[in-house]
């Protein structure tokens, strides 16, 4: 896994892959360190419970992108609907929209309004094409603060087993490897908040670390307000972004529409990394 395809693919995942929040007042919680050390299925069964509970999702975002020749922050508003789809609106300036992305189960659509062009593609023709194959589930629980199983839709109890569990010190550590033998390690305190992500490569070099913090409570439900995703290489750092939620609301009817302008050329998803590969040499 190349780092020039990591860092790409990151900025992608910040373009088509940004979630919620709101309108509704929040009140700042504590992370609490973890306790005494509770059964295997008494824990997953309580993050489970203790997971974000939401049907629908609206937000504004304002996001900061920070690559080594390249630092900008946007404005991001987003709506989705859970274990459907989801779609974002980048506004670098005075509100103009740049970039709208949808993804869906089994697809992923881009609108580029300054160069005008698109994308519009199903996951199956974009395999090869990122270096860590992540299905929409996946990726909807990683801008939700959710454990999950790599290539899963969710977790079910007689799927407990294959996480490992270690519980020492202020927070819990759980690990799996999915097929390919990336290692997914999550951190969670002592009220079963995921506090980090990371997914690290066989060989230890190249992983994808995603911090979350400022936990608030959003419709009486802990949620981190604020989150750090860096692309890491031999421990350091290559980059990344943050993000910073506000103005959430959730299960209130939400509206799609994607509505590709006739005369805007299509091109493939490969084409526009090449081109980003290019910009940020």
């Amino acid at each position: 896994m190349k780092m020039n395809r990591v860092g790409v693919a990151f900025v992608w995942v910040f373009f088509f892959v940004l979630l919620f929040t709101g309108c509704k007042s929040v009140r700042k919680v504590g992370t609490v360190e973890a306790g005494g050390a509770k059964a295997h299925t008494e824990f997953f069964t309580l993050m489970q419970e203790q997971a974000f509970k939401y049907e629908t999702l609206t937000a504004r975002l304002n996001v900061d992108l920070n690559l080594p020749d390249n630092k900008m922050s946007s404005r991001v508003d987003l709506k989705m609907v859970k274990d459907s789809a989801f779609q974002l609106s980048v506004q670098p300036l005075l509100g103009i929209e740049v970039f709208r992305a949808e993804i869906s189960v089994d697809s992923v659509k881009v609108i580029d309004r300054m160069n005008k062009r698109y994308v519009a593609d199903n996951y199956a023709n974009l395999k090869g094409q990122t270096p860590i194959e992540f299905n929409f589930y996946n990726l909807q629980a990683l801008f939700t603060n959710h454990l999950f199983l790599p290539g899963q839709q969710g977790i079910s109890p007689k799927q407990y087993h294959r996480f490992k569990l270690k519980q020492e010190g202020p927070a819990a550590e759980i690990q799996v490897k999915d097929v390919m033998g990336l290692l997914y390690t999550f951190l969670a305190d002592g009220e079963e908040k995921v506090l980090s992500t990371r997914i690290t490569d066989p060989s230890d070099r190249y992983a994808l670390q995603w911090d979350y913090a400022d936990f608030r409570l959003a419709d009486g439900q802990p949620f981190p307000m604020r989150m750090e995703v860096q692309v890491m290489k031999d421990g350091a750092s290559q980059g990344g972004i943050t993000l910073h939620f506000s103005r959430m609301q959730t299960d209130v009817p939400v509206k799609m529409d994607f509505s590709i302008p006739a005369k805007y050329k299509r091109i493939t998803l490969a084409q526009i990394i090449r081109s980003l590969s290019s910009n940020n040499r």
